[in-house]
């Protein structure tokens, strides 16, 4: 699996089997963390924090997307989120950060079974997510945008527009993106589900589909090396009939609110000195997809 250029931010198109290839690369150093953790006391907000800080070591659930958090092509944790969180951990008092690989889908059964401490995924922060776990508020924004053959020959720039032309529409698997597309009409069933975004572009450039829906950031990394594709531009997916702005942020378990309360207060201090962009900027993210949205408020209430 390609890591981004740190200098200049540009992110290699990586295969499927790179992706997968960085994952098993990971070998005896996940092997621990597929082990569950031990059971955190739930009294006064949970314990989690002072048993990191005693282990020394904290275990992150990453799913292997680019630029979110995934294995490099020399077997190394990288991407937004687990390089945000090994500043913020270590200013938390925990030295070491350990990635426990998953698919999407998993992020959040494998969270509260136990698997890991923290998802570290650049997860959507949405009101069903939010009744099975609780969220860091967001360290950044995003639109989405589609992988569509060059040209965009079938003129798809929303859902809406997916659902008139009869498009053939796939997406990754748990992503907040195929509610975007049944609330816009188009049939569950008939989305095809894919793994991410490697086996989307794929599917986009074997004709399998006409249209793949991902984060903007994604989708416009992703192409940058294919030949036979684009990215559409950047749009707002509707959401009760109004313009809906996402958030990713990190993931704890329901009863670790102490943890998850010192992890904002670090993420609130990097927001206001510019540390956080600094921080992102090399995975492609721009000071437009900064953000000050709360987990409260994508969270409904």
């Amino acid at each position: 699996m390609a890591p981004p250029n740190r200098q200049s931010g540009n992110l290699e198109n990586p295969t499927r089997r790179s992706l997968l290839a960085g994952v098993a690369a990971l070998g005896a150093l996940g092997a621990a963390g597929c082990s569950r953790v031990a059971t955190a006391s739930t009294a006064d907000g949970g314990d989690l924090l002072d048993r990191l800080r005693a282990a020394g070591v904290v275990r992150l659930g990453i799913a292997g997307e680019i630029p979110f958090g995934y294995i490099d092509k020399d077997g190394q944790l990288t991407g937004e989120a687990p390089e945000l969180a090994k500043v913020i951990f270590k200013r938390l008092g925990v030295d070491r950060v350990q990635p426990v690989p998953t698919e999407f889908g998993s992020l959040i059964p494998g969270l509260n079974s136990q698997q890991f401490d923290a998802v570290a995924a650049g997860m959507y922060v949405n009101p069903e997510r939010c009744e099975q776990v609780i969220f860091a508020d967001p360290d950044y924004q995003m639109l989405d945008a589609f992988i569509v053959r060059k040209g965009n020959p079938m003129g798809l720039h929303s859902y809406q527009d997916v659902v008139k032309k009869g498009a053939k529409f796939a997406t990754g698997t748990g992503y907040a993106e195929i509610q975007y597309a049944v609330d816009a009409g188009y049939e569950e069933s008939d989305i095809l589900i894919v793994p991410d975004q490697v086996a989307g572009l794929n599917a986009v450039e074997a004709g399998r589909v006409d249209v793949f829906a991902g984060t903007a950031l994604t989708v416009r990394e992703i192409v940058k090396k294919s030949g036979r594709t684009e990215s559409t531009r950047p749009f707002a997916p509707l959401v009760d009939g109004k313009p809906h702005v996402d958030g990713g942020a990190f993931a704890f378990r329901r009863t670790e609110t102490r943890l998850r309360d010192a992890f904002n207060a670090e993420l609130r201090k990097l927001k206001k000195s510019g540390e956080l962009f600094r921080i992102l900027r090399p995975f492609g993210f721009t000071k437009a997809e900064m953000t000050d949205l709360t987990a409260k408020e994508l969270c409904g209430g």
